[in-house]
């Protein structure tokens, strides 16, 4: 088993875990997350509540982290199948957030409803249940649990959704002026 010991590296300027025995360097780097803000044609949006912590019981986004070998709209629509049965299609990118204290990156596309992640045309919403869910439901603007949802990104993809022109088309989002770095924490629900 090789020995790690922790310094700056000759040319780098951060402590790293160095072996002691081959000089590897061990980068720690962020991990990226990706999902999506998938919408139906009547305009309301999947939530997952989770089966799993962090955040047991509360609402998201079909999203997680992503897999060695596929890209960043790949996994998001595997994220949406395993968590919500969902098959989508993706439209664009969301938003693209910071969250420097957790080390991630974390990319939300918009999506729709499809039977094949090439089709043009919209199909009736099709999802379910998955592994790291309890409950799967479709949501109006006004009915989404907002004083459940799992991380403040929910809340930032789908403000960055609603703000989005109707074709999709802008810049994605960023991370809020109040917090531009993702340091702050969701508050938790009294009497959890």
């Amino acid at each position: 088993m090789a020995d790690f010991t922790r310094r700056i590296p000759e040319g780098d300027n951060r402590e790293r875990a160095v072996c002691v025995d081959c000089g590897y360097v061990a980068y720690d780097n962020p991990k990226i997350v990706v999902g999506s803000v998938i919408v139906a044609e009547d305009g309301k949006i999947l939530l997952c509540r989770r089966a799993i912590e962090p955040r047991l019981g509360f609402w998201t986004l079909p999203a997680g982290f992503m897999e060695l070998g596929e890209t960043i709209e790949e996994g998001a629509a595997r994220e949406a199948f395993e968590e919500a049965q969902a098959r989508i299609h993706i439209e664009g990118i969301v938003g693209i957030f910071s969250i420097s204290r957790l080390g991630q990156v974390q990319i939300l596309f918009r999506a729709r409803f499809s039977d094949d992640a090439l089709a043009e045309q919209p199909v009736t919403p099709l999802f379910g249940v998955g592994e790291e869910s309890l409950e799967v439901a479709l949501f109006d603007w006004d009915s989404i649990p907002w004083d459940e949802l799992a991380f403040p990104t929910v809340r930032w993809a789908l403000d960055a959704w609603k703000r989005m022109a109707p074709d999709g088309f802008g810049a994605p989002a960023g991370n809020p002026a109040e917090d531009p770095r993702g340091m702050a924490r969701v508050t938790p629900r009294a009497g959890l």
